[in-house]
């Protein structure tokens, strides 16, 4: 599909064998890396006509960016799962945080791909996109809190930056062994690090991470 092309209405059956493609080609990439990853071992690996890719993306890049997007969709489906709705913005932002930081774990080849290829160059838009609707979600939570009280009162901006940092930094030195905790103690440290952060004094800490212990 051509950028000037209206998007393509896909069939139940044709959307499961994008996904088969995009399935296949996020596992070589992981094997091989972008660069050594052609379009025939895709198809080959799917099980399925060359031409059927064309079908479906542009070319190799355009799967990857698509791969990139569908992830970040991942990561917003497992971070909406774990806030609680009814519970305060500062606890939200901790059970998000959280998810995330289990989430690139158990997702650590592709956020892997993302280091060791150095692909940010060729892609730097998407993945620039990627962080920027992560920090606008923390943003919009944390606003929050400074309107209840719960969150020091600060930009929220810059605070979501730092949210968002310490989920990055943590999650890849976990991923390149430098932190040896299990991922679900390391999320929680994670979570309590960055309520200590935010939260608008002691108290308000205290309560929040004691109540995610239970």
């Amino acid at each position: 599909m051509t950028t000037t092309e209206a998007p393509r209405r896909l069939t139940a059956q044709g959307i499961e064998r994008k996904q088969q493609l995009l399935d296949h080609a996020a596992e070589l990439f992981a094997e091989r890396g972008f660069g050594d990853t052609r379009v025939v071992d895709i198809v080959k690996r799917a099980g399925v006509a060359k031409g059927l890719f064309y079908w479906y993306f542009d070319n190799k890049e355009s799967l990857f960016r698509e791969l990139v997007e569908l992830n970040r969709q991942r990561l917003r489906v497992a971070q909406a799962g774990a806030m609680d709705p009814r519970s305060d913005a500062l606890t939200r932002i901790r059970q998000g945080v959280e998810a995330s930081v289990v989430f690139m774990s158990r997702n650590a080849h592709f956020f892997s791909l993302l280091e060791v290829e150095n692909l940010e160059k060729q892609f730097a838009d998407v993945l620039r996109r990627g962080t920027e609707v992560h920090v606008t979600d923390v943003a919009r939570l944390i606003g929050e809190g400074i309107a209840t009280g719960t969150i020091r009162e600060e930009d929220p901006v810059l605070l979501a930056y730092g949210v968002v940092g310490s989920v990055g930094y943590y999650s890849h030195f976990h991923r390149t062994g430098r932190i040896k905790l299990p991922v679900d103690e390391l999320a929680r440290f994670v979570g309590r690090s960055v309520v200590c952060s935010l939260a608008a004094d002691e108290r308000i800490a205290r309560s929040v991470i004691l109540a995610g212990q239970t």
